[in-house]
This record gives C-alpha cells, sequence and structure tokens, in this order.
C-alpha cells in the first residue's frame, strides 16, 4: 500500500458523539427527560430506531474505504446507558462485526455517559477503570456532577494498548467562564497518562474525545503538551495530529459560523517510531462524507445532526467523527 515491495496490516481506531444517543425510558435517577428525544411529542420508538440505525450506519463506514473493514475500537461519548449500545452494536448494520463494549455509568446530571466499542475479534480488554472529574461550584462549594473518563487497557494482536475516551466540560455559560473545568480535565488526563507512563514509558496511548476544546487551546497545548510535528515529540510525550487540520482550517462541529475541532484523537511517542514490525501511527482524518453534511439552510454545510429546534431532522450527529489508521507490516 505505501511501498510496492511492502504490505501492511490497517485498522481504524476511531471516536464519535453520538449526539443524544437516548432510550425512550424514563430514568427516574438522571434528568433524561429533557433529552430531545424524551422532549418530542409523538413516534418515540420510530425515532429512536432510526437514530440508532443512523448511528450504525455511520460507524460501519468509517476508515472501511482504506482499512476494508469498521473500526477495531471506537470511542463514543453522548450516549445514555448500555441499552443503546446494544441497540446499536446488534443493528444489522454492525451485527457481523461482533461488537462487544466497556461502559460505566457517569454521575452526569442528564445521564449522559461515554463507553468504548470494539471488534471481540482483534481486541481484548485487559483491564478497565472509570476515573471521576471532581469539580466544585464556585459560588456555592457543592460539586458539579460531570462524564468520568474512561480507560481501557487491551491487547491488540499480540500488542497491549491503552485507550482513554473523555467528554470534556462543555462551554456552556461561556468559553472563558467554563475554561476552568476543562482545565481540570486536562489535568486529570494527565495523571492518568503519567501513571501509565511509570509503569512503562513506552506505553502506546491514545486519549480520544470530545475535549470541547480545540487542539491549539490551553488545555490540550499547555496542560497535556501536545506536540504539533512528529519529530518533536519525545518519551512520554503526546503527538497530536488533529492539531495541523485544525490549523488547515477543518473542524468537527460548528456553531454561529465558526468551526471547532473538539473531536481530538492523541497519540504518545511510542505510536511513531518507523519500525513497523508492530503498530504504528500512519494518519489521522475527519469522516464527514456528503450524507453527514446538512445540504440547504441556514445550517448548509454544517454536521447533519439529528435534533433541531423543530424536532427530528433524520440526520446523524452535531459531531463529524475523527479516526486514525494504525498500520503494521505484514509478515
Amino acid at each position: 500500500m505505501w511501498a510496492q515491495d511492502r504490505e501492511f496490516i490497517v485498522h481504524t481506531i476511531a471516536f464519535y458523539n453520538l449526539e443524544n444517543l437516548f432510550d425512550t425510558e424514563d430514568d427516574p435517577l438522571t434528568f433524561d427527560e429533557t433529552s430531545p428525544i424524551m422532549e418530542l411529542a409523538d413516534h418515540h420508538i420510530e425515532i429512536y430506531n432510526k437514530k440508532v440505525n443512523n448511528m450504525a450506519k455511520v460507524i460501519a463506514e468509517i476508515g472501511f474505504e482504506t482499512s476494508h473493514n469498521a473500526p477495531v475500537i471506537l470511542g463514543i461519548s453522548e450516549i445514555e446507558n448500555k441499552h443503546v449500545i446494544e441497540a446499536m452494536i446488534n443493528d444489522s448494520l454492525l451485527l457481523n462485526y461482533n461488537y462487544g463494549y466497556i461502559h460505566f455509568n457517569s454521575p452526569d446530571r442528564r445521564g449522559i455517559d461515554v463507553a468504548l466499542i470494539y471488534q471481540k475479534s482483534l481486541f481484548t480488554p485487559v483491564a478497565t477503570k472509570s476515573y471521576p472529574l471532581y469539580l466544585k461550584d464556585d459560588l456555592t462549594g457543592s460539586r458539579i456532577y460531570t462524564r468520568d473518563q474512561l480507560v481501557v487497557s487491551g491487547i491488540l494482536d499480540q500488542e497491549q494498548i491503552y485507550i482513554i475516551v473523555n467528554h470534556w466540560p462543555s462551554r456552556r455559560g461561556g468559553e472563558t467562564k467554563s475554561n476552568a473545568k476543562r482545565m481540570a480535565a486536562a489535568t486529570l488526563n494527565k495523571h492518568i497518562t503519567d501513571s501509565l507512563f511509570t509503569s512503562n514509558p513506552y506505553a502506546k496511548i491514545i486519549s480520544m474525545g470530545d475535549f470541547n476544546d480545540d487542539p491549539t487551546d490551553a488545555s490540550i497545548k499547555t496542560v497535556l503538551k501536545t506536540e504539533n510535528k512528529k519529530n518533536k515529540v519525545g518519551l512520554k510525550g503526546f503527538y497530536n495530529p488533529m492539531e495541523q487540520l485544525y490549523k488547515d482550517g477543518f473542524g468537527t462541529t460548528a456553531y454561529r459560523d465558526k468551526w471547532s475541532l473538539f473531536d481530538q484523537i492523541i497519540v504518545s511517542q511510542a505510536w511513531l517510531d518507523s519500525n513497523y514490525t508492530s503498530y504504528r501511527f500512519y494518519k489521522a482524518g475527519i469522516y464527514n462524507a456528503q450524507f453527514l453534511i446538512t445540504k440547504t439552510g441556514p445550517y448548509k454545510g454544517y454536521p447533519f445532526r439529528s435534533f433541531g429546534y423543530e424536532g427530528f431532522t433524520g440526520g446523524y450527529s452535531d459531531h463529524f467523527p475523527v479516526y486514525i489508521y494504525v498500520i503494521k507490516e505484514k509478515d
């Protein structure tokens, strides 16, 4: 593929914000009744089934053109519970991939969680842990409940890798006012990666998610200390391939005619070696196929989201998925 005399195994690893993939049951422990699907007047089951199928359609196609497979590993956010994950991976479009999943209930008030799905034939989880993010309200001192950070270590074709799935606090209330929350999330993420590096400085770590910050923001650049160039990444360092995409004008979500690249996949230095006898990072991308783009109206060109002011649109998500390819030379 990349040289005439060399053949590679190619896998897609991706992340997708599923935009309020909630079921139609009221959970008395959360405020899920404020979710878009629960606020609809009728046709809840039909719309839920269509939403699930739409998500499955996108996932089945991420990276398929190059890897000829759906993502081997996919981080997801804005899901309500394990039931919506099960419905999605059992959709006819994904069933043959035999996905498993890892999910913990987060303390988020609306019940929004993150999770990881994986092809059981290609990835074997070894250990999982959910790290809570402790935030306090400046005025009341009470805890602000938000999404945990999910850490999964596992074996990809005999190699140990580590995946962290994130959905950092939103910019609700304004970017500046909410910035401290994302800086705290970045600090937690840094603590997790530092712990992994303590055990193995050459750990193959992938931190992915909806960071609600761009690749050039302080949470990413100052706290996580990501680099834009591979040759600048030192031992225990991180390369953010999404930064150049952002600087080139690409984004995954739009608001008021401004594009942001909140959805990112960041890789540790061990993925960057040029020895392809084990899996290495090849390239990153944004999956923004034409069917995922709004065709008309004031939001023309934006991601074709599922829910708008008038209810269900028939669309997909207000975020585009992001992905990386990891490759290994065939024996």
